[in-house]
């Protein structure tokens, strides 16, 4: 099972082709941690920006795509979309891992190591900060994939995630880099 994790697309549909054109053209299942179709009033609209395309191409994918409800989703986007944008958290197993996904705007550290405990989570996705981090503590590894249009932190690169073989790295979207590596 090959799983491709992405973020804060914010309706940049070219930034959407890329990522499935060279990092997830193969996997078997997205999950997406939010803030998918709008760009959000502090944020700049960028070349790209076109949330009723992104909508169209994300409908189309030949993958199944899991999204978490972000900060700048709204209820006219889930119009648009074939999947449901309606749910802040997804609690989900596949191939063995036990994982909740959610966008990082409304639970801390703290609550989410408490679902960790409660649910038995090997791995918990969240994106908001636009910044790509992996951690792992007590067991349970905590991953943000950074983001695709608006990407923030040191180096500034677009970046995804990619679960495969029991390690989760992060790509730089445009070089295939890998950023940062763990095991799940």
């Amino acid at each position: 099972m090959k799983l491709g994790i992405i973020s804060d697309t914010h309706g940049n549909v070219a930034a959407w082709r890329e990522v499935m054109e060279r990092h997830f053209s193969n996997v078997d299942q997205i999950i997406h941690a939010g803030d998918v179709l709008y760009h959000g009033p502090r944020n700049p609209v960028l070349e790209g920006y076109n949330p009723a395309a992104l909508a169209e191409e994300i409908n189309r994918c030949p993958q199944p795509v899991l999204l978490a409800r972000g900060n700048c989703d709204a209820d006219v986007d889930q119009v648009m979309l074939h999947f449901p944008l309606i749910s802040p958290c997804i609690l989900y197993q596949v191939a063995g891992y036990r994982l909740m996904a959610h966008h990082g705007h409304t639970w801390n550290r703290q609550a989410e190591t408490a679902l960790a405990r409660r649910y038995g989570l090997h791995l918990v996705i969240s994106g908001h900060t636009h910044i790509p981090a992996v951690e792992k503590v007590d067991g349970t590894l905590y991953f943000n994939p950074g983001s695709v249009s608006i990407p923030l932190g040191e180096r500034g690169l677009p970046t995804v995630g990619v679960l495969e073989d029991n390690r989760i790295r992060v790509l730089a979207v445009t070089t295939g880099e890998t950023l940062l590596e763990e095991s799940v």
